[in-house]
């Protein structure tokens, strides 16, 4: 392997998502007479913009999804290699592509993000909601259906439940209370009235990322792109890859088949015991279960006893961390969530390899509010760059 390098770099980064952008722009400004790697699957990247100090703790930015090639113009030690990564080699410190090429590297960090934990990977009506290629899929579907079951209780979930209208909402969670990672049952119990009311039509100010639908050419598939990026260019169409930034919904039509406003049905503590197509449900003994009357696509079967017919079921029970490529021949060990551990430096157990971003999980003790906080990143990947590049930043 060895001897097939077509190049080393000082630096290489896996990932064009915000964790991996950001190392990549912080260490080629920092170090400009080095060689940088940027290795994408993707021809977009997201790029933190805008970005100020608003106190010592608070930071304001935006995010938007612009070329890699806009990234090299800037960077002219920037090297943007568009393939996936096939393997690493950490003893000859090496990556190889997906389509054959070998890269040399002396510090290594994995940004490679996470994908959507669904349910079961065969059924066409269970849909996860990661990027921007599956928000697109999700509002398709929706724009036809009756009714859909949410299941999770994490942050798409949350936002899902709120924002659908149109179409009534199963709403599955293995918790006592809603949102039971962001905050406690009191104010989960505060929040559900806002489930039962109409929503309300006008949207407040909102200074983050936020997706829109640009009108397409003709013939041409329509596509997601962030707000910001979208007005006065093209960016082209959109590859599936990084996580969808907060506030992703505003700007989507998230409208139903049906006229009315907001219904949700919580179901609690329980999860989903089995699914059913339609032909199977009507062959299967399960249909003594009682679901509610009509013919559905999809009918699911819960914990707690109860059978829904339903047009499509949004997997929300959290991701799978892209650890696949990196893992054979090599030492990592891996969290229980299947990320890749890293230590308070964000190093792995391989030497000059690092990790930022869903890749990975942190051992070390956090804080309470570890969900809350973590969301930004900003700090956690200002942290890698400071070890990978042996100098504080901060």
């Amino acid at each position: 392997m060895e001897g097939k390098k077509e190049k080393t770099f000082k630096f290489v980064i896996v990932g064009g998502g915000i964790a991996g952008v950001t190392c990549v722009e912080q260490l080629s400004s920092q170090f400009p007479s080095e060689d940088v790697a940027l290795f994408t699957a993707g021809p977009l990247i997201k790029a933190v913009t805008n970005y100020k100090q608003v106190s010592r703790t608070m930071e304001e930015f935006d995010v938007e999804e612009k070329p890699s090639s806009v990234l090299e113009e800037k960077f002219p030690n920037l090297n943007v290699i568009h393939s996936a990564v096939k393997s690493l080699h950490t003893h000859s410190h090496c990556v190889e592509t997906a389509d054959g090429r070998v890269f040399g590297y002396k510090k290594l960090c994995i940004c490679s993000g996470a994908r959507p934990k669904l349910l079961t990977q065969e059924n066409p009506n269970v849909l996860g909601i990661r990027d921007t290629d599956s928000a697109q899929v999700f509002q398709k579907r929706l724009s036809k259906a009756r009714r859909i079951v949410i299941v999770g209780n994490g942050g798409i979930a949350l936002e899902l439940v709120y924002e659908v209208k149109g179409c009534e909402v199963i709403w599955a969670v293995k918790d006592k209370a809603i949102g039971n990672t962001f905050f406690d049952a009191g104010a989960a119990q505060f929040l559900i009235t806002s489930l039962e009311a109409d929503k309300a039509e006008a949207a407040g100010p909102c200074k983050r990322l936020r997706y829109t639908m640009e009108e397409p050419a003709p013939d041409a598939v329509q596509t997601f792109t962030a707000d910001e990026y979208s007005r006065g260019q093209n960016p082209g169409a959109v590859e599936p890859g990084s996580a969808l930034g907060p506030d992703w919904h505003r700007g989507i039509k998230l409208q139903g088949a049906e006229q009315v406003s907001h219904r949700v049905s919580v179901e609690y503590q329980c999860e989903v015991k089995q699914i059913f197509t339609s032909e199977e449900f009507l062959l299967s003994s399960k249909q003594t279960l009682k679901a509610d009357t009509g013919s559905w696509p999809v009918y699911v079967q819960l914990t707690n006893g109860n059978t829904f017919g339903c047009d499509f079921v949004v997997s929300a029970t959290g991701v799978i961390p892209n650890t696949e490529p990196f893992l054979h021949g090599n030492n990592f060990l891996l969290a229980d969530d299947g990320g890749l551990q890293v230590d308070d430096h964000m190093r792995t157990l391989e030497p000059d390899v690092y990790a930022a971003g869903d890749v990975c999980t942190a051992c070390w003790e956090r804080s309470p509010l570890w969900q809350q906080v973590k969301a930004p990143k900003t700090l956690i990947i200002v942290q890698t760059i400071d070890d990978l590049s042996g100098q504080y930043l901060m």
